[in-house]
């Protein structure tokens, strides 16, 4: 690819690039991170010179790796692969059409790289939505520090998952409070589960997890009545069950994606020796409805979710 410059400051091709997009799952945060890739890419090379095709797994691990496959059967030039199961699908499916992942938490655990070093050195780079974890514990601390339970809500499909609890546990028990892991494989017994550590927390934390982003309304309509706090990894999942977050914005993960993404198209970078990116801020936010109505106390210094 020999890019050249139309005259007004875009890079442009002879031929439009084609780029592939999977997306594990529609909820909020993808959403907004696919959104701010495409809108990067076509600022910088022009919408015109840009052939989308973006398709949805609809959170189905199988499809990833049908949409993945068929991206490389079409010859992409790029894969964006948006969630942790799309990017695992992406890189079995292909060793040489460069991929970016975004929304991403841990590529070494996602990926299966023993001593991750922040460089996958492969044709895999991407951004990483990890969260200060430890932050999010305080968090946890500063709301409800009366609280002896915390009750850990997670997908146990989702590897990154997994590796927040994990971390957020010891961060937690730090603390001085007692946790415990409940885990669903799916939607189908995301209420079950719910009811379950309702039953036996004082307040339970759900990391970017992509089922429970995508299964808000089903968790709150458990937790909510049953009068136990949520504090959430992301801003998507409070917004729906939560009362408060630490979290980043999705859109801008998306727009820094599509930076590399139209470094690697332009020839301006190699994928290989690109590090991954991780977000410059993260912000305290709450849900006033849902901080009301159980009767949280929400201190200065969080921003009030739209």
């Amino acid at each position: 690819m020999d890019p050249s410059d139309d005259g007004a400051g875009n890079t442009t091709d002879a031929h439009p690039f084609n780029i592939g997009i999977c997306q594990l799952v529609q909820h909020d945060a993808l959403d907004a991170a696919t959104q701010g890739f495409k809108d990067a890419v076509e600022e910088a090379l022009g919408a015109e010179n840009v052939n989308w095709n973006e398709q949805n797994a609809a959170g189905d691990s199988a499809t990833c790796t049908t949409i993945c496959g068929s991206f490389v059967s079409e010859g992409v030039d790029l894969i964006m692969a948006n969630g942790t199961a799309a990017l695992q699908a992406a890189s079995a499916a292909t060793g040489t059409i460069p991929i970016l992942g975004t929304s991403i938490t841990e590529y070494g655990v996602a990926l299966g790289i023993d001593d991750f070093n922040g460089t996958v050195g492969s044709n895999v780079s991407g951004t990483s939505d990890l969260a200060p974890l430890d932050e999010q514990a305080a968090m946890v601390k500063e709301l409800f520090p009366n609280a002896k339970t915390v009750g850990l809500l997670y997908c146990s499909a989702e590897a990154n998952s997994q590796y927040q609890v994990e971390t957020v546990k010891g961060y937690l028990e730090d603390l001085g409070y007692t946790c415990e892991l409940y885990s669903f494989v799916d939607s189908n017994d995301v209420t079950s589960v719910t009811n379950t550590a309702c039953s036996n927390c004082d307040v339970l934390y759900i990391p970017t997890d992509n089922t429970a982003a995508s299964n808000t309304e089903a968790i709150n309509n458990v937790a909510q009545p049953a009068g136990v706090p949520i504090v959430a990894g992301e801003e998507g999942i409070c917004k729906g069950c939560g009362v408060a977050t630490l979290s980043i914005s999705y859109y801008d993960l998306g727009v820094a994606t599509g930076k590399m993404a139209v470094k690697i198209l332009t020839g301006e970078a190699d994928i290989s020796e690109m590090p991954i990116e991780y977000a410059p801020q993260f912000t305290k936010k709450y849900n006033p409805d849902l901080a009301s109505s159980l009767g949280v106390t929400i201190p200065e210094g969080y921003e009030a979710i739209a």
